[in-house]
């Protein structure tokens, strides 16, 4: 009998795989144990000390059922799309999928991104988690430690919505919503909120500190000279990044187009985004007024 690591592959064994091998089926699963196999599903074992996450547990389910494809919110992980928090999306029906929709990624059978952000803006619950989808799809990002660029066209996306499924009318009207220009859910959904108050400022425009340097605010209210930012969860996380943070808020009231700079946290933008917008309708008010200057927020 070969020795159970051997049969492994990348550190999953499958049952069937140590049967062929002659394993008995009687001191199987006790050796196992014995040795420190993980259990990852019925029929497949990771290796001692391997890590179970979702990542190891696709990877034996594909193992078991080479047909199997990862779609939703699994294929976005894989992609590295970011997601609003909210109740999974309504399970797939399973039906086949064209070759084309299917592409390897990281070792796994998944849809194309294309693909897996069409099926999540269809199912998604609400505006904000589709639009963040698409956002997140649309524009280089930063997810997970892994620096990305774009994964999708616009038209990529269009083109997907335009198959005749469930839940497509309602997601071509989303994906107009969406704003490559977007840098992480929290804008996204800031955006919106502000739409909604009718309120449409730049997004991540281009502007120049008197000694040259570029930066791109959040939001800009270029008539008003209001810059509007919002920190994510990560804002303060280190030292260094608070030295960074202070120095960019610095030189972003030097720039010659700003008289004022309102900020406002991720957790402000998801739980209380009312606050957010009456505070920005009150500065835009402020700074019309005559002799108004505006002190930075």
């Amino acid at each position: 009998m070969y020795e159970l690591a051997i049969l492994a592959r990348g550190g999953v064994l499958l049952t069937v795989w140590a049967l062929a091998a002659g394993w008995p089926p009687g001191r199987l699963a006790a050796r196992l144990r014995r040795d420190g196999w993980q259990r990852i599903c019925r029929g497949a074992w990771a290796a001692p000390g391997k890590e179970t996450d979702w990542r190891v547990r696709e990877t034996a389910l594909q193992l078991l059922r080479p047909r199997r494809v990862c779609r939703h919110g699994t294929a976005a992980r894989v992609h590295r799309v970011e997601l609003l928090a909210g109740p999974p999306p309504p399970p797939d029906s399973r039906s086949a999928l064209p070759p084309e929709d299917v592409c390897l990624r990281r070792g796994l059978r998944v849809t194309t991104a294309a693909r897996t952000v069409a099926d999540l803006i269809r199912t998604a619950g609400s505006r904000e988690a589709a639009v963040v989808t698409a956002d997140s799809a649309l524009s280089r990002r930063v997810v997970e430690g892994v620096r990305r660029d774009p994964l999708v066209r616009h038209e990529d996306l269009a083109a997907q919505l335009a198959v005749r499924r469930p839940g497509a009318p309602r997601a071509r009207a989303w994906l107009r919503l969406a704003n490559p220009a977007a840098g992480s859910p929290a804008e996204t959904v800031a955006r919106l909120r502000m739409a909604d108050a009718a309120l449409h400022p730049e997004c991540q425009p281009q502007i120049r500190t008197p000694r040259g340097q570029v930066l791109r605010p959040d939001f800009l209210f270029r008539a008003a000279g209001l810059a509007v930012e919002v920190e994510g969860y990560a804002y303060h996380g280190t030292p260094r990044a608070h030295e960074r943070d202070v120095a960019r808020f610095n030189a972003l009231q030097s720039c010659p187009e700003i008289r004022r700079v309102l900020r406002f946290t991720a957790r402000e933008v998801f739980t209380d985004p009312a606050r957010m917008t009456t505070t920005i309708t009150q500065s835009l008010t402020d700074l019309s007024l005559p002799g108004r200057r505006g002190a930075s927020g």
